[in-house]
């Protein structure tokens, strides 16, 4: 089945989450790599991928990323507020497609969007800070670090910081 293409970038092409995606996310979810740069402790099954499924939407909104037809990870507003302008930008793709730039083009892209078609002042995320590559991503994205939270998150068997970054629309 072909997705209907939302906005595009480059080379990453963002879609509307299908239900024929969902093997692809309960994959990659699970898919240790990944795992632990989320602190996804629990195993996920079709089950759990379609109730994620059906709520979607709630509170933000999230895309299926493709290059060249092939899916690739998922971008996502969470906790958009209307009210106060502002979203947390978070991101993830299958190992098999880091360190190609993707992540950094579709974080680029989904902030553009933020700012220009959803009227967002600022966009944020946090990343472990074991994560270097996501700091990366973020850091080439154009988003600037904004605090250091000390032991503020649980993975990888102990306690972690989490590093804080944000885009503001009047500087994007």
């Amino acid at each position: 089945m072909s997705e209907p293409l939302f906005m595009e970038a480059e080379r990453v092409t963002f879609h509307p989450i299908e239900e024929d995606d969902l093997e692809f996310f309960r994959d990659l979810i699970n898919h240790p790599e990944v795992r632990e740069g989320l602190a996804a402790t629990e195993p996920r099954n079709m089950a759990d991928e379609r109730e994620w499924f059906e709520s979607l939407g709630e509170d933000g909104v999230q895309f299926c990323l493709r290059v060249g037809g092939e899916r690739v990870g998922t971008v996502s507003f969470r906790g958009v507020s209307e009210q106060w302008g502002v979203a947390e930008l978070a991101h993830f793709f299958h190992p098999d497609h880091w360190g190609n730039g993707y992540a950094t083009e579709a974080v680029r892209r989904m902030t553009t969007y933020g700012f220009e078609e959803r009227r967002l002042d600022k966009v944020w995320a946090q990343v472990f800070a074991f994560n270097e590559a996501s700091v990366r991503v973020l850091e080439k994205a154009g988003f600037d670090h904004e605090a250091t939270l000390p032991d503020q998150a649980f993975a990888r068997g102990e306690r972690v910081d989490i590093e804080r970054y944000g885009a503001l629309a009047s500087e994007w």
